[in-house]
């Protein structure tokens, strides 16, 4: 199932979100087409490596930032051109809800925070990795989690595809978000304890997940002081 779009317009322009989108591409198009060294030589010197962190180690080839901020830089860098559109589309689809919800900055805070959290929870699972980690999904992950918790009944225009049945129906987000934290949580253990050589980070997409759930109910404003904002009259100078 790949979600295209949703049926939940936001009421304000998701400046942030969209700055994020734009500099999750800036620095995918450096990566991969200005990089002196090229793609491969960054991941690296800014990916995020647990073993470094937690190690205290810089195992090479030398970091570009301290080890702790390549948890940072990490989010920022994809491997690919479908590792990139597909976090892209996840974040274009629903983080505008969420700042919506959080507000501009407040949304900023809750994408890093979950970001991080993502980061910790892999590195904690995979803390003798010398794998680099890279890509924006555990953030995104957060943000799925909060979808979930403040808009289960959405609809999502959703690509369902099922050997030659191909066909775009429209899922309810608890379907759809349910099904992807399940997939996440159950592939997670079930590569758990092979030696990690790449792939994906399902711990990192659980731990933010988790977060997302967590955070949005400490951070969103109250539908009552929404109300009363909104009602407040206008001054003219």
């Amino acid at each position: 199932m790949i979600p295209l779009s949703d049926a939940n317009p936001a009421r304000s322009v998701p400046g942030v979100n969209l700055l994020l989108i734009l500099a999750n591409i800036s620095v995918f198009v450096y990566q991969h087409y200005c990089a002196p060294a090229g793609p491969e030589a960054l991941l690296g010197r800014l990916g995020f490596i647990p073993y470094e962190l937690f190690h205290g180690v810089d195992i090479g080839p030398r970091n570009l930032v301290p080890a702790p901020l390549t948890v940072v830089t990490a989010m920022f860098m994809h491997g690919g051109w479908l590792h990139l559109l597909g976090n892209m589309l996840y974040l274009w689809i629903f983080g505008d809800n969420i700042e919506d919800r959080l507000g501009h900055l407040r949304y900023l805070v809750f994408y890093t925070i979950c970001g991080l959290t993502a980061a910790g929870v892999h590195g904690l699972v995979n803390i003798n990795s010398r794998v680099p980690t890279i890509g924006a999904s555990g953030a995104i992950a957060g943000i799925l989690g909060a979808y979930l918790l403040l808009f289960p009944g959405a609809k999502i225009n959703t690509l369902f595809i099922i050997v030659i049945f191909i066909r775009i129906i429209k899922v309810p987000a608890f379907i759809l978000l349910g099904y992807w934290i399940l997939i996440q949580i159950l592939s997670g253990f079930a590569e758990y304890g092979t030696p990690a050589e790449g792939g994906i980070a399902w711990f990192a997409h659980s731990g933010g997940f988790i977060c997302g759930l967590v955070l949005i109910i400490l951070m969103r404003r109250r539908k009552g002081w929404r109300r009363r904002r909104t009602a407040a009259p206008s001054r003219s100078s």
